[in-house]
């Protein structure tokens, strides 16, 4: 969610390395990540994005392992598939003295092995000599922990800072601690297995004597704590076996889904182990962070996007994320932090800048659209589980909601719901396009707030259909009703505003003085997936979205080229947003536009193959698919990222046209596609409410046939031509 240059407001100043041009690796537990190199160290290059992070601060942010004063060469690195474990093969360089080669290129082989556990990075250093002779060997690690809190490594100046100090402990530790301007007191504890030979605050050094096949093996621990959390350090291998027992029980637990495609499982089986790595536990449950590197944290927005995309796929990340956002809802007007009565968080930030409020984002809630997709969300969460226990536990919040699109939202009273930051160091955009050149007229100049996005009268569409249903549901047959009209009156209103004949499409938005920004957007496209659109105009937005300026061959651009302000290597502007796309195909399919929704799966599908570890990132390039090449990596895009993690199932499920009903527990399956190059897909552990379904899908002859596998429970399957 940044660009190279700049984006959103001053806060969103990205580091000047390039994830394009230095690959990753990346590990995360709950609110601990670590970014490494693929050799596994934390090697600074200029500001530098590496480091293991615990709550949005850097409690190490060097680590170089050498060999004889030499960095080791790279053999092979990768993250195992279910995310928990970094595995780097690394061997020596010819190690020289005095003129001679003492010990030759690929001697000794050195493997690494690290994984994050409940606020502790283990790793195990294994040193193995395939000399025919004795082998004198110096292995050292530096280190160094500065506490930078996240916004500082993305560029943020302080001026001032808390006191850093180190020292070295007991026989094998080092002890980093930072006093916070805030109070805090952050602790790097570094400790060894091993007895070093030398030990300093900045290096160990082990002196290894290795016969022949022989080996020696080093534990490290770095343990991040924050205040009088202690955490509780273990073994290596006991870590390691409790991470992976926790990991193998929420896959067991979870819904799988396979096909008959191989490199389409690839994409399934690394997008359901990216979300599992990012779903973080909170008092309130398991919430998705946005994504790692700079937005391992709660957004609201991301948070409800990845649970609609993943509802009928896994349910219980949408219950998590409700409760999460209900119990961090706007009780009263904040306007340094974008708040009023009833609004739903935008972003949750636990570092000491945001403590000390250097920074606006402790608590904020500067997005527009939150607040209704947050309703949707609860909506369609009570129609796929039929929970209604914990809706009539969250139902006071949905009608905060509610009143706050009426009463806050709507700022004068024109029946559309607009944004202007009240925030001076607010962001000055409010939408998922928050870049601050985004909103904009056809001839490039900005438009003026109060802005009346597209999308987000749909999803106040949706947010007031979706109430009255609850509302009915809970026997308020009254407010159903008016929320119905309302929304009603809303589409037709809708309509007039927003329609511009000459695109074929809504436009973008309505600036302060209710003009149109006819440019076009994908924005439109999610029209379609709210249901705001009419049946007439749905064809023409569709014909638009996938016309030439919009559809590049990987996906659809979040701006046509023909616009004034396209750049297709812009964060909003011209782009690709996987969960853009996943929404769009959505709305294609709930209109009976199926063949859109499949052209899009496929689209991102072949872009995934492109990408390390067929890992979609939050965004890349618009640039035309051409030929022999890929999709074009927009430089600084979070990887992993929840949304577009998320995107596949939202993708596969619009193909299907699944619909899931909690109660009476129904799954329905309408004019079903398997677009080719997928024949089957098979769906095991499929939960409705109490009842458990593994279904098989089979295209036969351009048709979808349906077979029911295992069903436990009263539980309906319907497949509908």
């Amino acid at each position: 969610m940044g660009d190279f240059i700049r984006v959103r407001d001053q806060y969103y100043i990205l580091a000047t390395s390039s994830l394009a041009d230095n690959r990753t690796q990346v590990l995360k537990n709950d609110d601990t990540f670590a970014v490494f190199d693929r050799l596994g160290d934390l090697a600074p290059i200029g500001p530098g994005h590496h480091g293991i992070y615990r709550q949005e601060t850097r409690f190490l942010s060097k680590s170089i392992l050498k060999v004889e004063g030499e960095r080791p060469l790279l053999l092979s690195s990768s993250v195992e598939e279910n995310n928990l474990r970094l595995a780097a093969n690394l061997t020596n360089p010819d190690i020289y003295a005095q003129g001679s080669v003492v010990i030759p290129r690929g001697t000794l082989h050195i493997s690494r092995s690290k994984f994050l556990w409940k606020g502790v990075c283990y790793e195990r250093i294994r040193v193995t000599s395939y000399s025919l002779s004795p082998v004198n060997a110096v292995l050292s690690l530096e280190f160094d922990a500065d506490f930078a809190d996240v916004f500082e490594v993305r560029g943020i100046k302080r001026g001032r800072k808390g006191r850093r100090e180190s020292r070295v402990a007991g026989e094998n530790g080092v002890v980093f601690s930072y006093q916070g301007l805030d109070g805090v007191t952050r602790i790097s504890e570094l400790e060894c297995s091993h007895k070093p030979q030398h030990l300093s605050v900045r290096e160990m050094q082990f002196d290894f004597q290795l016969q022949p096949k022989g080996e020696e093996n080093i534990f490290l621990t770095l343990s991040c704590h924050i205040g009088s959390d202690e955490g509780a350090l273990r073994s290596f291998d006991v870590a390691y076996s409790a991470a992976a027992d926790r990991l193998k029980k929420n896959e067991q637990e979870g819904c799988e889904i396979d096909t008959d495609n191989a490199a389409f499982n690839d994409w399934l089986n690394r997008s359901s182990s990216d979300l599992r790595m990012l779903l973080s536990e909170t008092p309130t449950g398991p919430y998705p962070s946005a994504g790692v590197p700079w937005f391992s944290t709660e957004f609201g927005r991301d948070g409800i996007i990845t649970a609609l995309e993943t509802l009928w796929f896994d349910p219980a990340i949408a219950k998590g994320v409700l409760a999460f956002l209900a119990a961090n809802q706007a009780r009263e007007a904040d306007p340094e932090a974008d708040a009023e009565p009833g609004k739903i968080l935008h972003e949750a930030r636990s570092g000491e800048m945001a403590a000390l409020k250097e920074i606006p984002f402790a608590k904020y809630y500067g997005s527009v659209d939150s607040t209704p997709l947050f309703a949707m969300l609860a909506a369609a969460y009570y129609e796929s589980t039929g929970d209604r226990d914990f809706i009539e536990k969250i139902w006071p919040n949905i009608r905060l909601a509610v009143e706050w699109i009426d009463c806050y939202g709507d700022k004068d009273g024109d029946g559309f719901v607009e944004y202007a930051s009240q925030s001076a160091a607010g962001l000055k955009q409010q939408g998922w396009k928050d870049s601050g050149d985004s909103i904009f007229h056809s001839g490039g100049a900005l438009a003026e707030p109060p802005i009346a996005l597209c999308e987000v009268q749909g999803y106040v569409y949706a947010a007031k259909r979706g109430a009255a249903n609850i509302a009915a549901g809970l026997g308020e047959a009254g407010l159903a009703a008016r929320l119905r009209n309302e929304a009603q009156l809303l589409k037709r209103n809708f309509e007039e505003a927003f329609w511009c004949e000459e695109l074929g499409s809504y436009a973008l938005a309505l600036d302060g003085q209710k003009k149109p920004c006819a440019v076009r957007a994908s924005n439109a496209g999610h029209s379609l997936f709210a249901g705001i659109a009419t049946a007439e105009h749905a064809r023409p937005v569709v014909e638009t979205l996938f016309g030439s300026d919009l559809f590049c061959g990987w996906g659809i651009r979040t701006l046509g080229t023909q616009e004034s302000r396209y750049n297709p290597m812009s964060y909003h502007n011209g782009s690709i947003w996987p969960h853009d796309n996943a929404l769009i195909a959505s709305g294609l399919a709930r209109y009976g536009f199926s063949d859109g929704a499949g052209k899009l799966l496929l689209a991102l599908f072949d872009a995934a193959f492109f990408f390390d570890l067929h890992r979609l990132p939050e965004l890349f390039c618009g640039f035309a698919r051409r030929p022999g090449e890929g999709p074009v990596d927009y430089p600084v895009a979070c990887s992993p990222q929840a949304w577009s993690a998320a995107a596949v199932f939202m993708l596969l499920g619009a193909c299907l046209n699944i619909s899931i009903k909690g109660s009476p527990a129904e799954v329905r399956f309408t004019h079903a596609l398997l677009p080719p190059p997928i024949s089957q897909v098979r769906i095991k552990n499929l939960r409705v409410g109490s009842t458990l379904a593994d279904l098989e899908l089979n295209r036969v002859r351009g048709d979808v046939s349906l077979t029911v596998l295992r069903k436990e429970g009263d539980l309906t399957i319907v497949s509908s031509k």
